[in-house]
């Protein structure tokens, strides 16, 4: 009993439901193992019975939780309003980056006849402005707490009217110009083109988070070494201002034929994209375009980058300048250098200097360019701009891990429990926050990341969205049956995204796919977070699981037919997918078995389309098919409808296959048409199987050829 209390008060479980009416214990040696990573000692019954005491006498005297949450024209939180009359309350507000002076303090005091509840704001309260503040609250017998006051706004914007958007890989999206695999400047013309020529008003991407280097490297972008700074690999190195005052042009000249013969090796002669080779060429040219001194401007931006980025920038660059001497395992480095703040790890800041500023300059290359793929996208009239994705965790021998090594819990790894459809579980190998060490922080490296991503977003796709709740901690050395739900305080989860979304007037999109606890979709769409909805799920699951009447669709989500993480539409329609399993190993049922069952539901969902009118085409023409499921799409009241970029000229192979490793190519295919040939974003463009699809989404008013705008012409 004292555990359980114990593990409850730390937002460990002890116990999980996988499906309604089914619990499952989970087993004492993994509560004892979270504890201990949570810093709580728990390894023997008198050792749980100490911490628990400790543990409720500090909640006890405290006047208020970690963090308080406070959402604008909203009854105040009851940490508040249960305060003892007379308590003093003192309230610091934020600092705002580039803020001259500090804002004077905001002073409030209970009065000694509280107000009764249930009358509104109490009188004494005077709300500070959004932000993440410290208030510190005395009261009578000397008790004093100070915590985190996160005042938000009640909901994320919105979108400003529904739209249509690609979702696309931007590795797989090479161009003519790309060295390799997809950049920036691909991303540029993607959005420039298809919000001018089709009307689009949004390009989602995968999360450009900076990767581990070396060879081999880690090709998922699910998996990087830092959320918080993008991946230089994804530069166009034509496109930084310096490149045209290289001096060694030939030398230059010779990087660009390899970088040509690399994409034609992906484009024509079947090869996978190779991230590392494109990374040792671009390395290549950037060490000659930094030698490049800066003009005074170019100079004063990157003095301002410095400045605003801080010390999270130096130590990003500082872990990668030791990963050149000592490897991306910062685990295996000489014992000093693991820890950031060593006078060693100091010592090798001067004498690294040099390569912690080429990597610095590199960050900040990225950051301009991303900057000009959004003003890109704003230009051709999109009304939402480039989404980009933040995964839900980090590489275990990254950046992150050893810069803010405190935040995380090491020795767990973020994982799925066992379902219906793996019942193994999944172990991701991320290792998790730690919830303590963010509310100590005031969420403080959570706050940065947000900043940073949506510096340059109009939207954020939030990665397994209900990691803002809850993850699934495995400890090391176990099977991810063996693991447990630990909690994190949504509502400040929440209150940060809602206020880092609103400074940026960015859009935010939870991806909600599979095991949802109850009430998290409901709190997410509360604050205005867009889910995800993928149109083969979409069945009326209380009424005989038939697919889901378009009208009966929530309007506050991204739908779509397709992601990165399933078959593509055309695969679905064919059942190409399923074939593909089995060739792989990977059905657990007769292959004929599975090809009836997937033709029944594909089946059913074309007879739908077809009662709605949608398939005028008839049965038998796949391409049709595809136009017709994104018809449905444009009948369900979605804010927001994504049509996945492979799906327009009838790409067959899925861009990841979850459960293989080595067994699939993932995350290194080209977008191919429908016989596997790759294709170049030129290619895409002029496809007549893409303009015929995307006559679906011309406006009927839109007479036919006439849906370029003007720049801005769009713009809400």
């Amino acid at each position: 009993m004292g555990l359980s209390r114990l593990a409850a008060l730390h937002g460990v479980a002890t116990s999980f439901s996988p499906s309604a009416g089914v619990t499952v214990p989970v087993p004492e040696r993994t509560v004892v193992a979270v504890l201990g990573a949570l810093g709580v000692d728990a390894a023997t019954p008198a050792q749980a019975a100490r911490s628990l005491a400790a543990a409720e006498s500090a909640a006890a005297s405290r006047l208020l939780p970690p963090t308080v949450v406070v959402w604008s024209g909203e009854p105040l939180p009851p940490a508040l309003t249960a305060l003892p009359p007379d308590a003093a309350l003192t309230v610091e507000p934020e600092r705002r980056p580039g803020a001259t002076e500090e804002p004077p303090p905001l002073r409030m005091r209970i009065p000694k006849t509280p107000q009764a509840t249930g009358e509104g704001t109490p009188s004494w309260w005077s709300e500070p402005p959004p932000g993440v503040h410290r208030v510190t609250v005395r009261a009578s017998g000397h008790r004093r707490t100070t915590a985190t006051l996160v005042v938000a706004p009640d909901r994320v914007p919105r979108p400003p009217a529904r739209t249509h958007g690609f979702l696309v890989q931007l590795y797989s999206l090479l161009s003519a110009r790309s060295w390799g695999m997809g950049d920036l400047g691909d991303l540029a013309d993607l959005a420039a083109w298809s919000g001018r020529t089709l009307g689009t008003g949004f390009v989602q991407v995968n999360p450009l988070h900076a990767a581990v280097p070396g060879r081999p490297g880690d090709p998922s972008p699910y998996r990087p070494s830092s959320r918080r700074f993008p991946d230089p690999v994804h530069l166009r190195v034509e496109s930084v201002p310096e490149y045209g005052h290289v001096p060694e042009r030939a030398a230059l000249g010779d990087l660009r034929q390899d970088a040509a013969a690399l994409s034609d090796t992906v484009l024509n002669k079947g090869a996978l994209i190779d991230r590392d080779a494109v990374r040792e060429l671009k390395w290549q040219a950037l060490e000659l375009i930094v030698r490049v001194p800066l003009t005074p401007g170019r100079r004063a931006a990157y003095c301002d980058y410095l400045a605003e980025q801080g010390q999270a920038l130096e130590d990003h660059a500082l872990w990668c300048a030791l990963a050149e001497t000592h490897g991306p395992r910062w685990r295996d480095w000489p014992a000093p250098l693991r820890d950031p703040r060593s006078p060693e790890t100091a010592r090798a800041r001067t004498e690294l200097m040099v390569r912690v500023d080429f990597h610095c300059r590199l960050a900040w290359l990225t950051d301009t360019q991303l900057a000009a793929a959004q003003r890109a996208a704003r230009e051709a009239g999109m009304a939402v701009g480039i989404v980009h994705d933040l995964a839900v965790g980090v590489h275990p021998d990254g950046a992150d891990t050893w810069a803010q090594r405190d935040a995380f819990a090491h020795g767990m790894s973020v994982g799925a429990p066992p379902d219906a459809f793996n019942a193994e579980g999944q172990d991701w190998g991320l290792p998790p926050w730690r919830p303590d060490a963010l509310a100590a922080s005031g969420h403080a490296p959570y706050r940065e990341l947000l900043r940073g991503l949506l510096a340059h977003a109009g939207a954020l796709r939030i990665d397994h969205v209900m990691g803002l709740f809850r993850l699934w901690w495995v400890p090391e050395g176990r099977p991810p049956t063996e693991g447990t739900y630990v909690s994190y305080d949504a509502e400040a989860m929440l209150a940060v995204l809602v206020l880092e979304a609103h400074r940026a007037g960015a859009v935010v999109v939870g991806e909600d796919l599979g095991t949802v606890e109850p009430g998290v979709r409901e709190a997410l769409a509360r604050r205005g977070v867009l889910g995800t909805s993928v149109l083969w799920f979409e069945r009326d699951w209380d009424g005989g699981g038939r697919p889901l009447a378009p009208e009966r669709w929530r309007r506050d989500c991204v739908a779509t037919a397709s992601t990165h993480d399933l078959p593509s539409t055309a695969a679905r329609l064919t059942g190409e997918h399923v074939t593909l399993r089995h060739r792989l190993g990977l059905l657990t049922r007769p292959l004929e078995r599975e090809l009836a069952e997937d033709a029944t539901g594909t089946a059913e969902w074309l007879s739908f389309l077809a009662r709605l009118r949608l398939l005028p085409e008839g049965d038998g023409d796949e391409e049709a098919a595809v136009r017709a499921v994104h018809r449905f799409l444009l009948r369900t009241p979605a804010r927001m409808t994504g049509i996945w970029l492979p799906d327009t000229v009838g790409d067959r192979r899925p861009q990841n296959l979850p459960g293989t490793w080595d067994q699939y190519p993932n995350w290194r295919l080209p977008v191919a048409d429908a016989e596997g040939h790759p294709v170049t974003l030129e290619e895409i463009t002029t496809s007549p199987r893409l303009h015929r699809l995307m006559e679906v989404f011309r406006a009927p008013e839109d007479p036919p050829g006439a849906s370029t705008a003007p720049p801005g012409a769009r713009r809400p």
